[in-house]
């Protein structure tokens, strides 16, 4: 598993196909999602400037609450990349299913883990800002290699298209959780 995370931290196209052609490696992207959301919110902790109980109750509360919506999120990014690149814009080479969505999508994340470089001072908004670049780069490898495509550029028109409803769905039910 090691090995695939940095192939596909690496945006290695192969590591995104063997995940891909991996029925069991949906547990391990979704252990990457864990890790990754847990490593971004001890990163934001760190650009922030939380000290003290106001970081302890954040990490508490909050860490529980990202792990759980970094989840939710990532399942429902795969499905609506599924329905938007495999039914609405496939390529004549598509065949996919959600589950290779899930599992190139999750292990996209990877690179996600230097995000709890935030807590370096100096140097951890490069870092976090770094992490998020490279997770964004390599979702566009993983929609490319599970949705068959042979154009990076459909990927990445894929992507944007599914973020927008993925993004409205996000902000609308953390909304009513938040109150």
């Amino acid at each position: 598993m090691i090995r695939t995370m940095i192939r596909a931290a690496m945006l290695r196209a192969d590591a995104y196909e063997e995940v891909e052609a991996n029925k069991s490696a949906t547990g391990q992207a979704m252990a990457i999602v864990v890790l990754v959301s847990l490593a971004t919110g001890i990163g934001y902790t760190g650009l922030t400037g939380a000290t003290g109980q106001e970081a302890t109750s954040w990490s508490l509360i909050g860490m529980v609450l990202g792990v759980v919506a970094s989840l939710i999120g990532w399942a429902l990014l795969a499905w609506i990349t599924f329905i938007v690149g495999a039914k609405l814009l496939p390529s004549a080479e598509t065949e996919a299913n959600w589950g290779e969505l899930a599992r190139t999508l999750g292990f996209a994340q990877t690179a996600g883990i230097l995000k709890i470089g935030g807590l370096i001072p100096g140097i951890g908004p490069f870092l976090f800002t770094f992490g998020s670049l490279m997770v964004l780069m390599a979702t566009f490898i993983a929609i490319r290699q599970a949705l068959d495509y042979s154009s990076t550029l459909r990927a990445v028109v894929v992507g944007v298209i599914s973020y927008i409803p993925y993004v409205m769905i996000m902000v609308i039910a953390l909304s009513l959780v938040g109150g």
